[in-house]
């Protein structure tokens, strides 16, 4: 009996919830203040980092900013501070985790509080063939875009849950919801990362931590150099075109400021993550062709090998 009530109460739970998002979707929701909040952004000195600081500190938060590159880290905080917002730079290899403790406790220390806002950005592409990509590459990948996740959270999330307030904030990819030939690292990588947001989003719901939110973020492929070469069939590309960068942070900001739990830009992209769910493999296969997505990857190699001969491209 207790089964069929609560059978009964999850189906009506689901259509609320189902409305309650349709609605959500016409009218925006309330957007959250965070103004005052320690937002902390890894892979802050490149583009999407850079430009995700400087938006942070336009609502008024303090930011923390992590970068293994130093200069492009200070140029980032030159831009916050000069348009008079409050950030700290630091030199950090988010792949060690002994790096990423020390510097945990430095900026609490430093800072005298907290991160209450974690927005886990930094990412890199091998850009190989899988049996061209050395194995160090693909190591190499997986540190940064799945790995660095584990220490980072678990630097944070446990003030965050004593406090009952956080967010924490993973920057993915479409290609960690579906995949293409020729960047198994990057798809590997992406879909672990979005693996592990998901499940500790379900941990703190099952532990009832309402006041720490989770926003996935997966974007599809920015002008940010990172898949420079990049070409899908140029009749698919005027519908959909590689994202801008500040309009890929804006979209991204808007999701985390009503604590959006995931949001894919532009929405375009749900609908090839739910025809991979939905349609047989080889029509997918078919769907790929048609647009040029199965080679899409071909030239970017070729360019990342005249640009970029022994290293990965980064995307923070």
């Amino acid at each position: 009996m207790i089964f069929f009530m609560d059978l009964q109460m999850m189906l009506l739970d689901m259509i609320y919830f189902i409305l309650r998002n349709g609605v959500r979707a016409v009218l925006r929701p309330r957007i959250k203040s965070i103004d005052g909040e320690l937002v902390l952004i890894t892979g802050s000195g490149g583009g999407l980092g850079s430009l995700f600081a400087q938006e942070f500190s336009k609502q008024g938060a303090e930011v923390v900013l992590w970068d293994i590159d130093a200069a492009s880290n200070e140029r980032t905080a030159k831009l916050v501070r000069d348009t008079g917002g409050k950030a700290h730079a630091y030199t950090v290899d988010v792949t060690k985790r002994e790096d990423v403790y020390r510097n945990a406790n430095l900026v609490r220390k430093d800072v005298g509080r907290d991160v209450t806002m974690l927005v886990n950005n930094a990412g890199v592409v091998a850009g190989e063939r899988m049996l061209d990509c050395p194995d160090e590459l693909i190591e190499t990948t997986m540190r940064v875009n799945c790995h660095a996740l584990f220490w980072t959270v678990k630097a944070f999330l446990p003030q965050m849950k004593a406090q009952n307030h956080g967010h924490i904030v993973t920057i993915a990819s479409v290609l960690g919801l579906f995949s293409t030939a020729c960047v198994e690292d990057y798809c590997a990588s992406k879909f672990a990362a979005v693996g592990f947001h998901e499940s500790l989003a379900h941990e703190l719901l099952a532990e009832e931590v309402e006041g720490v939110k989770t926003t996935l973020v997966c974007p599809y492929i920015v002008n940010t150099g990172m898949f420079e070469g990049c070409k899908i069939r140029e009749e698919v590309e005027l519908i959909l075109p590689p994202l801008e960068p500040q309009y890929c942070v804006e979209q991204a900001m808007n999701a985390i400021l009503i604590d959006q739990p995931l949001v894919c830009i532009p929405r375009l992209t749900y609908l090839p993550f739910l025809c991979r769910a939905l349609l047989p493999w080889e029509s997918n296969v078919v769907t790929y062709r048609f647009m040029g997505s199965d080679k899409c990857m071909y030239p970017f190699i070729e360019a990342k090998k005249k640009h970029m001969p022994n290293g990965v491209t980064s995307a923070a």
